[in-house]
């Protein structure tokens, strides 16, 4: 059975350009009162008083908002155990490296990781997952990373693929092979590349392969080493510049990685380099949130000419949300960015991010994944903080809530 939903503003974000940059991520593709036909889990018809074929359910907008469901293009939905004791402990003042240091942070959460089967991580993802659409956000990028050895990075993938199954959106697996590391750098670095990555390339030919250069994970060297061996079959991306500016961003665009993400700390150089490439900025200011106040300068970056997307970086011990209208709140308030190119960053230019072109617009032959706000005014997402603003989801077509 069919879908029209009437009487909406629709936000289209109808266009060619993927992704967007400068003026154009302001560009909404508004449609003050249409309606949305949805066929066989794909868009069928936008425009006025569009014609509901018998059967069709119709759904009544009342001039509500409809737009794109979110994207979530960078989060680590995947682990086990908690971290609130970590937590308990920023709020008492106690840095995020004397954290780390003492045991903390990303490898309590490996520890957990690796006492957990398979069944029971793709289990514990499936509430996250639930929460995730309940607020619209209808395809979620998933990293590993949290195994460090071959045996339980697998496990993690396996886990996530497992869980896409039964969920109703679209998991992307990203395979974070570059995060923490045990014993010595060199060694752990070379088990990655000649073992770790061709045993991930094997079962998942297709998987983007992700790094952390920081301080406290892998410094620029081990992730050029990594990239260099990866990008012969893998698209890549990288977190950099989140605590330390260490010089990954030049590199980066030198590989052709697909997003750099974080960029707190990256320099207004770096900025202007990356704003100039072909590679997109992921920024995260839910991490900044929670850690230390900082956040990237995404203004910025945009009137540079950069391709900006905004995800959660949804994670157990630094972002612990599945809120994309948080994110996006977080994003107008603290990075600079305006309601509208909030929204354009996780939806039409995150799907780029992923490499997905049929969702991020509604647009007819697009893939039907669409949220219905309880506002008249899309700009309420940003000015309007707690609550949950998604009053109906559609995921592939079906009425999910």
């Amino acid at each position: 059975m069919g879908l029209l939903i009437r009487n909406a503003r629709i936000l289209t974000l109808a266009g060619d350009a993927r992704p967007r940059r400068g003026p154009a991520l302001r560009e909404l593709g508004v449609i003050e009162h249409g309606d949305v036909r949805v066929d066989e889990g794909k868009i069928a018809a936008v425009g006025p008083k569009l014609d509901a074929p018998e059967g069709t359910e119709v759904i009544e907008a009342n001039g509500r908002v409809l737009m794109p469901g979110f994207i979530d293009c960078h989060t680590h939905a995947c682990w086990a155990g908690d971290r609130l004791d970590e937590c308990e402990q920023r709020l008492r003042g106690v840095p995020h490296r004397e954290i780390l240091q003492a045991g903390g942070g990303m490898q309590a959460t490996v520890r957990a990781v690796r006492a957990e089967t398979k069944k029971q991580l793709a289990a514990d993802l499936k509430p996250r997952l639930d929460a995730l659409l309940r607020e619209g956000t209808t395809t979620v990028e998933i990293k590993s990373g949290y195994g460090l050895t071959i045996e339980d990075e697998l496990k993690m993938l396996r886990a996530i693929v497992r869980a896409g199954h039964e969920w109703p959106g679209t998991i992307v697996p990203t395979a974070l092979l570059g995060s923490a590391f045990e014993g010595s750098l060199e060694d752990h670095t070379r088990m990655v590349v000649k073992e770790m990555l061709p045993e991930v390339s094997r079962e998942f030919p297709d998987i983007t392969v992700d790094a952390i250069c920081e301080r406290d994970a892998w410094p620029v060297e081990a992730c050029v080493r990594l990239f260099e061996k990866a990008r012969k079959y893998h698209p890549l991306r990288v977190h950099a510049d989140q605590f330390s500016s260490l010089g990954m961003v030049p590199e980066a665009i030198r590989l052709g990685v697909r997003s750099v993400d974080h960029l707190e700390a990256s320099t207004k150089a770096d900025l202007l380099q990356l704003a100039s490439a072909r590679t997109c900025g992921v920024i995260l200011p839910c991490t900044g949130f929670e850690t230390n106040q900082r956040y990237a300068r995404a203004g910025f970056f945009v009137d540079a000419g950069g391709a900006v997307a905004l995800a959660t970086d949804c994670n157990p011990g630094t972002a612990l949300t599945h809120s994309l209208p948080f994110a996006i709140a977080l994003a107008v308030r603290c990075c600079g960015l305006t309601p509208a190119e909030a929204i354009a960053a996780c939806t039409v230019n995150a799907a780029t991010v992923l490499d997905l072109r049929d969702r991020g617009t509604i647009e007819a032959g697009q893939r039907a994944d669409l949220i219905l706000l309880r506002h008249r005014d899309e700009r309420l997402l940003a000015c309007e903080l707690g609550g949950n603003p998604v009053d109906l989801v559609v995921c592939g077509g079906k009425r999910i809530a």
